[in-house]
């Protein structure tokens, strides 16, 4: 299929039959949301995958009963740095040295740019600006799942300090912001899976200049 019968085969699965995605597709999607775009290239954010059950189940019990979490084969998690810290764009500068096989002092004036937009921003700033760079790596997820005939469910119905709680996340320098099941579509369950997708009208949607 192209990009359009993809995006146009994919919806927010609400029922999923508990069958196992092959770990090649979800290395494939896990490799996209490492290649997504990202302001600075910074990636100021970890995604966390969960196949163990008793975990998800867990989880179901702080999202909303939504039993896509516990009929999925793999749950994400996307979770932001709680704190953008000199040592994380030190690091970042590194990774692009060596990446690009460049001294590392031609990255200085790069660096210091970096470290000037993170320091002028309050805590909360830098952590908004991350959550709106963590889905940028969401939404591509999704459109990589598809790719892969995989189902999906974008998901924010959740208690995230409780979520914060059990995955231990404080301890690790990160606050999660949203999850994704990856799975496949019952088609006899999902209540959703019969109708057409729902979309605002082309001409009401894009305004042009």
């Amino acid at each position: 299929m192209d990009l359009l019968q993809l995006l146009n085969w994919r919806y927010a699965t609400k029922s999923m039959d508990g069958s196992v995605v092959p770990e090649e597709k979800v290395n494939n999607i896990l490799e996209a949301i490492r290649l997504s775009a990202s302001s600075m290239g910074l990636q100021p954010y970890t995604v966390l995958v969960i196949k163990d059950a008793e975990l998800r189940k867990k989880i179901r019990l702080i999202a909303r009963n939504q039993p896509q979490i516990e009929e999925c084969s793999h749950l994400l998690v996307f979770a932001v740095w709680d704190t953008i810290s000199e040592k994380q764009v030190k690091a970042h500068i590194e990774n692009i040295a060596k990446t690009r096989n460049v001294p590392i002092e031609t990255q200085n004036e790069y660096k210091l740019r970096l470290l000037k937009i993170v320091k002028k921003n309050s805590k909360e700033q830098n952590f908004n600006w991350a959550a709106r760079q963590v889905y940028i790596a969401f939404g591509t997820a999704l459109i990589a799942a598809a790719a892969e005939q995989v189902d999906a469910t974008p998901m924010e119905g959740f208690d995230n300090s409780e979520l914060d709680k059990l995955l231990k996340l404080k301890e690790l320098g990160l606050k999660s912001v949203t999850i994704m099941p990856l799975g496949y579509r019952d088609n006899e369950t999902d209540w959703l899976v019969k109708f057409p997708k729902v979309r605002r009208d082309k001409n009401k949607l894009f305004i042009n200049l």
